[in-house]
Formats: structure tokens, C-alpha cells, sequence
């Protein structure tokens, strides 16, 4: 699977966030996406999943060098993020049976092997609203970590973490590097230290 970028930028109004970006992004090399606070992080993150179309340049999708058609393009992604909501009005195993009836889990995981990892049992039947925050944060990495879908791009990854958490968080997402297009946006750097490749915002201002 490769996402590939050709001069890829974005401008709201009359003004660039950035411009120009050249990048393939494959199976196995994971790429983070870093810059200062307010840089595009974010923005580009949106254009490489295809929730929002860059202002100039493109972005394609390649499997086994077939082109994915952008619509089509969102069953192959899981897409974690601070500002993705959960369905908070179901409970814990309400949501991960409705989230997985449209989303394919792991090879060999079922729901129960989910909650166990996610360090979320004994919550089966909570309501997700009354998660706390880094509770809500395991859960989102979690639909991804555990998918089978072949990309994942999380922006801020340990938001709301505390250094436990951050720890999990660290051991399953470098468990799945080998077997799946993965996107960090951060400026924190570890979150990404498993970073093999890297697009820098601020050089394409």
C-alpha cells in the first residue's frame, strides 16, 4: 500500500499553510509529521486521509501499484485524532460490536481480546461517556491498533495519556509497524521515535 503526494499544499483564504509536498508514504515505513504548534500538522493529516482535498498538487492511493479511487479510499484507513468523536451514548461493548460490524478486527482478535488489551475490562458495560479522557484515548487508538485496515494516521497519539498509557501505547503501536501504512503527526518526540521517514511542515512554508 503506498499514499503518495505530489506537490500537495493548502491555503485558506489568500493565505499557504504549506505548499509543495512531495512524499511516498509505504507499507512499513513509518513517517511522522512534525512541526511547531499551528504549522498545517493537522490539515495535512485530513488531506492524506481524504477528509479534505489539498488547494493545489495531489494525493493517490496505490495498492500493489492499482489506483484506489479517493472514494473508495476511506474502508482501507482508520483515522485517530483528538477532535474524532465516539458514539459515547453506547457502552463500552456496544460501541466496539457497532464499530466492528463496518470495520474488520486483527486476524484472530474477537471484542473481549480488544477490551483485555485496550487495559479497558471490567468497563464492558459503561457507558463510553463516563470514560475518563485518557480512558476515551486508549479506546480510539485501540480501533485502530487492533483493525486490519492496511493504514493507520493518528495525530497527537498520547493526548491525555498519562506515562503508563504512553508505555501501551508505545509497545502495540510498534507491534503493527511491519504490516501497515502508519502516519504520527506530533511535535513531541516520543511519539515517534519509531519513525523511519519524516515530512517537516515548516520546510514547505
Amino acid at each position: 500500500m503506498q499514499i503518495i503526494l505530489e506537490g500537495a499544499g493548502k491555503k485558506y483564504n489568500k493565505e499557504w499553510i504549506f505548499k509543495g509536498i512531495n512524499k511516498s508514504i509505504s507499507t512499513g515505513l513509518p513517517l511522522a509529521v512534525i512541526g511547531p504548534n499551528g504549522s498545517g500538522k493537522s490539515t495535512l493529516m485530513l488531506i492524506i486521509s481524504g477528509w479534505t482535498l489539498p488547494s493545489s498538487g495531489s494525493v493517490s492511493y496505490l495498492q500493489e501499484d492499482n489506483a484506489i479511487p479517493p472514494e473508495e479510499f476511506y474502508k482501507s484507513i482508520d483515522f485517530i485524532a483528538p477532535y474524532t468523536e465516539l458514539v459515547e451514548e453506547l457502552t463500552l461493548a456496544e460501541f466496539l460490536k457497532f464499530h466492528f460490524s463496518f470495520k474488520s478486527l486483527k486476524e484472530g482478535m474477537n471484542i473481549n481480546e480488544v477490551i483485555t488489551k485496550s487495559r479497558l475490562e471490567g468497563n464492558e458495560e459503561k457507558f463510553v461517556k463516563h470514560f475518563s479522557s485518557g480512558m476515551k484515548q486508549r479506546l480510539k487508538l485501540s480501533l485502530g491498533i487492533y483493525s486490519s485496515s492496511p493504514i493507520l494516521l493518528i495525530d497527537e497519539p498520547t493526548t491525555n495519556l498519562d506515562k503508563e498509557n504512553k508505555k501501551w501505547y508505545y509497545k502495540e503501536i510498534t507491534a503493527i509497524l511491519e504490516n501497515k501504512v502508519v502516519v504520527i503527526a506530533s511535535n513531541t518526540a516520543e511519539e515517534y521515535t519509531f519513525a523511519e521517514d519524516f515530512i517537516k511542515i515548516e520546510n514547505y512554508k
